[in-house]
């Protein structure tokens, strides 16, 4: 074959190539159409944003600490300032945008379209840049599940031929982690997001689930657990921004798909996915930060999905450099309410009393005998969509309200919670002297645990507790931590106990669960009797539980295992929350 003839033959491959590649290049972006294609290894991922900052005065990569597998996060940031310093940026009134990747990375389709995004932002020496918006990109979070690559973990996704692995080199999920810390992939994201405090933030993924027309579904923070101010803007201006640059670029979205039950049908109603703080979005809204999880359908071609993650990191770039100042302003008021917050809430349930009805654009299903099992199973018939009202509940409700302390009293002996207190910038003060205070005190009355590890925990929920007030020692080198701070949401729902991710469900403190000294029955029966004998009140209630409880009537060991409990001998750290509250901050802003 001649020369010519190579190259003829070369070009058409090329241009036929380019045709079939063209409806995912046609927004100005995918220069690179092998990113629509297949998913990059780690090393080829940061190769192609180092040649990136290497070649554009606006753009640098910044490394941020280590993984658990001793692999080096990176942050790549882009600026038509050319400053690459956070506190500098807030200076001169830019809006800070982060986006994370490959917290999964068997869902790679972020990790190809913010390369792509990238990539077209800082062509033509930047000139597509936009004004009043630094952007941030977290190429992979979760480097070490990068790095196993395989084709089969994903077993219902569509494409790519390879792609990482979910659980990280502890085998960790990370999208559990933001809480409890004990991966340094989330300290080192941890570290990035404080130091860059964004004023948006989205993390990326692949969705699992039902199956509908969709190709991009979306998580906005929840509204009602972003209080008033912040809630409404999302609600009402920001999140429905988003869905119409969508439809307008013709890649229509809809709301993340959760139904009550996971085997139901979307049209059976579904619900908006609460993110409690231990997940990504949930962690950065107790910093004001308005977040949004992309969604991409598991079911459709990667191609299609990697373009529909490309089209929404745009149209978020566009919204945040139309509406900066509206955007940096309404997070500014959230966070002085906060800081001078007299109430908080937490705990939130679905409000099921208030849904709305909304367009959705699904697949008709049925059900049929399993080839596999025999029994039923759901399929969905898609050669018959439908574009119809399907009933939508997007509001929750808090189930518990907490009057604000001045300060929460932390032991430093505890120093898991201090840890992660130093890591996430919250204000401390360590206590120079030796002396005591009255606070209030909590005792753990009940809680539910796991039956299985969770995330390498056993995680508690449903926990209840009772206080009191008492004379409590403080001791030089513990440390008091205000609420009165931009970070008091973080404070309230890790320290107070009851709240689902607080430090104490994580398994913190789980020593006070476990009693530490007991008695010898038969050297304790003398006391026993000297016990109720001068203490009225207790034998009173002792004699009611031996008439109306049966076993307890039948147990000698219970009988006087209730008296000790009851008496001064019983040791007063058990079940003893030791994290304390300290003076009300209602009092102090009358």
């Amino acid at each position: 074959m001649s020369r010519f003839s190579s190259k003829l033959k070369c070009s058409l491959l090329t241009l036929l190539l380019y045709l079939v590649l063209y409806p995912y290049s046609s927004q100005g972006t995918g220069s690179d159409s092998d990113l629509y294609q297949h998913n990059p290894p780690y090393d080829e991922v940061i190769k192609r944003y180092r040649d990136l900052a290497n070649g554009s005065p606006y753009a640098k990569l910044i490394p941020y600490g280590e993984t658990d597998g001793g692999q080096t996060i990176h942050l790549f940031v882009i600026t038509k300032t050319g400053v690459f310093n956070p506190g500098r940026l807030h200076e001169l009134g830019k809006l800070v945008l982060l986006i994370n990747n490959g917290i999964h990375p068997g869902e790679p389709d972020g990790i190809n379209a913010s390369l792509l995004v990238a990539e077209n932002l800082l062509a033509d020496n930047g000139r597509a840049l936009p004004e009043h918006v630094a952007i941030c990109i977290i190429p992979v979070l979760n480097i070490e599940g990068a790095m196993e690559r395989g084709c089969c973990s994903r077993v219902n996704q569509n494409g790519p031929a390879e792609y990482g692995f979910r659980g990280n080199s502890q085998y960790l999920d990370l999208n559990r982690d933001f809480i409890k810390g004990d991966s340094q992939n989330t300290i080192s994201f941890i570290k990035i997001f404080r130091q860059w405090d964004p004023e948006v933030f989205i993390d990326t993924h692949v969705s699992d689930g039902a199956d509908y027309q969709y190709t991009m579904t979306l998580i906005a923070s929840q509204h009602d657990k972003l209080y008033s101010t912040q809630g409404e803007y999302m609600d009402k201006t920001l999140r429905p921004e988003l869905f119409k640059k969508m439809k307008e670029q013709n890649s229509e979205m809809g709301p993340y798909v959760e139904t009550f039950k996971w085997d139901l049908p979307p049209d059976s109603g579904i619900i908006a996915f609460l993110e409690t703080p231990r997940y990504t979005t949930g962690y950065t809204t107790l910093f004001n930060t308005f977040g949004f999880i992309a969604e991409s359908h598991m079911l459709k071609p990667f191609a299609e999905r990697v373009y529909a993650t490309e089209l929404l990191l745009n149209a978020l770039i566009e919204i945040c450099d139309q509406n900066f100042s509206e955007i940096i302003e309404i997070r500014s008021i959230a966070r002085k309410e906060n800081e001078f917050r007299k109430e908080f809430t937490f705990n939130w349930k679905l409000d099921t009393t208030q849904s709305e009805k909304i367009i959705f654009k699904g697949y008709e299903h049925g059900y049929k005998t399993s080839k596999v099992t025999g029994l039923e199973r759901l399929f969905y018939d898609r050669e018959k969509p439908f574009s119809r009202k399907i009933v939508y509940y997007n509001n929750y409700i808090p189930q518990d309200t907490i009057s604000s302390p001045l300060y929460y009293l932390i032991p430093q002996a505890w120093k898991k919670a201090i840890q992660i207190m130093h890591i996430n910038g919250i204000r401390m003060i360590r206590v120079d002297q030796d002396s005591s205070t009255s606070a209030e005190v909590y005792y753990i009355k009940d809680y539910a645990t796991v039956s299985q590890p969770y995330e390498g925990h056993y995680l508690h929920y449903d926990t209840e507790v009772a206080k009191q007030r008492e004379e409590v020692k403080v001791n030089k080198g513990d440390y008091l931590v205000p609420v009165f701070q931009e970070a008091s949401r973080y404070v309230i729902e890790t320290l107070e106990p009851k709240s689902v991710d607080s430090y104490f469900n994580w398994g913190f403190f789980d020593q006070i669960l476990q009693q530490k000294e007991w008695f010898s029955a038969y050297a304790f029966e003398e006391i026993a009797e000297n016990i109720l004998s001068e203490d009225s009140t207790l034998s009173a209630s002792y004699e009611k539980m031996k008439q109306t409880d049966e076993a307890f009537a039948k147990s000698s060991f219970s009988q006087l295992y209730y008296i000790y409990k009851n008496s001064k001998y019983f040791e007063k750290g058990f079940k003893r929350y030791p994290v304390c509250r300290i003076g009300y901050l209602s009092d102090a802003l009358k």
